[in-house]
């Protein structure tokens, strides 16, 4: 199987869930939920959908249960609406990636207040083209 059809399968599944979840999923503790990506393994039988939710960790937590017990409905959406040979298991998994992100910005202006550097010197302190 080639990778860039897993891809193009994934970007599927991406655009089809996030509709499902925002159109057909009725659940109150489902939050604002964006998928992020789908992986999708070579055969084409499974994937993984990353999710970041809004709101706090407990909320996240919740929401990424709720869809994981959902996860059944959301298949069976999957096969009326995409044409595949086999709709994928799915298998939801929280996408900390932002929040670390975040937290790796806050810890470097963090440095950055706690050294005495402003941002004019940050910018500033590469090498002048001119000195060459």
């Amino acid at each position: 199987m080639s990778t860039q059809r897993q891809e193009r399968v994934g970007q599927l599944l991406r655009e089809e869930i996030s509709r499902i979840i925002d159109r057909q999923l009725k659940d109150p503790r489902v939050g604002m939920v964006t998928i992020t990506d789908v992986e999708v393994t070579p055969d084409l039988r499974h994937a993984r959908v990353f999710v970041t939710v809004f709101g706090d960790d407990d909320a996240a937590r919740a929401t990424v249960e709720v869809l994981k017990g959902a996860a059944g409905f959301i298949r069976a959406e999957l096969g009326k609406h995409v044409r595949l040979r086999c709709v994928p298991e799915l298998e939801f998994r929280r996408d900390e990636s932002i929040a670390r992100g975040a937290r790796i910005f806050e810890l470097l202006e963090q440095v950055k207040r706690e050294s005495g550097v402003s941002q004019e010197d940050a910018d500033d302190s590469g090498p002048d083209p001119a000195a060459r």
